[in-house]
């Protein structure tokens, strides 16, 4: 609600600044908002290497990166003040900086409500997981596959899986060893069967 509050703030005074044509300090503009990209881009490049594996590592990240592309467009609406006196360009770079905000919000919106939901990550390919099982010499067929986040950073599977013969604990290891530096997925249930079972209703 606040972020929401925040950008309805800067879309009305940017309605606003239209219609009333105010000087706007170039100069002082363009030192302030310089100092923000730098600030802003240096710490959001210490997230770059976590934002894939945990949401909120991924929100602060977002949150510096908008941060330094607002002060990049403030920059670049003084410069351009300064050259030609059009000041209608800072309210236009204001709609266009919220804009940008709420988008990026939204996106991070639905990775939540997917996690929530318990759907499979998008950093999770189904299809190579699905692939592996498939092309395996010692899996005839599998059933009751699921995966799901566990938390923002933690991913989960389980599955049934049918195989002509009888394997030790080896090969469980073995699959499971494969899947988790494969797939980045640490927590999983594999049940072996001779016989393939019926699935469960609504199972993927």
């Amino acid at each position: 609600m606040l972020l929401l509050a925040t950008v309805g703030f800067i879309v009305w005074e940017a309605i606003t600044r239209f219609k009333v044509d105010d000087e706007v300090r170039s100069n002082l503009v363009i030192i302030v908002a310089s100092v923000g990209i730098v600030v802003n881009g240096i710490t959001a490049w210490l997230f770059v290497k976590g934002k894939e594996r945990d949401l909120n590592i991924k929100s602060a990240f977002l949150h510096f990166v908008a941060d330094m592309l607002v002060s990049l467009g403030v920059v670049i609406a003084a410069v351009v003040i300064f050259f030609t006196g059009l000041s209608w360009i800072d309210p236009l770079i204001s709609l266009m900086i919220a804009v940008f905000i709420l988008n990026g919000t939204f996106k991070l919106l639905f990775d939540s409500i997917n996690l929530s939901l318990d759907a499979v990550p998008k950093s999770i390919d189904i299809i190579a997981i699905q692939d592996y099982f498939t092309n395996h010499e010692k899996i005839k067929s599998f059933h009751d596959l699921h995966i799901w986040a566990m938390s923002t950073s933690e991913t989960a599977l389980t599955v049934h899986l049918v195989v002509e013969d009888s394997v030790d604990d080896d090969f469980i290891h073995k699959t499971t060893d494969y899947i988790s530096s494969t797939f980045n997925i640490n927590h999983c249930t594999i049940q072996v069967e001779q016989t393939a079972q019926e699935s469960c209703t609504g199972c993927n």
